[in-house]
């Protein structure tokens, strides 16, 4: 993920390991027009849907990708 901030109006969003446990809005986004935070399950399939925003995630390298 960028580390500069960006507007809440993406909604395909790739993460690495680096980034779990991924919550949304993720700290990239700007927080003036953010919903709560939510925490995301997206080890598991590989792919997580944020409930407020629709945000779409995918895991880098996929399901298990965080795993070691």
């Amino acid at each position: 993920m960028s580390t500069t901030q960006t507007e809440n109006t993406q909604r395909e969003i790739e993460v690495t390991a680096a980034d779990l446990p991924l919550h949304c809005p993720t700290p990239a986004m700007l927080l003036w027009n953010a919903h709560p935070r939510v925490f995301l399950q997206v080890e598991k399939t590989g792919t997580a849907l944020c409930p407020y925003c629709g945000t779409h995630y995918t895991l880098k390298g996929g399901a298990g990708a965080a795993h070691h």
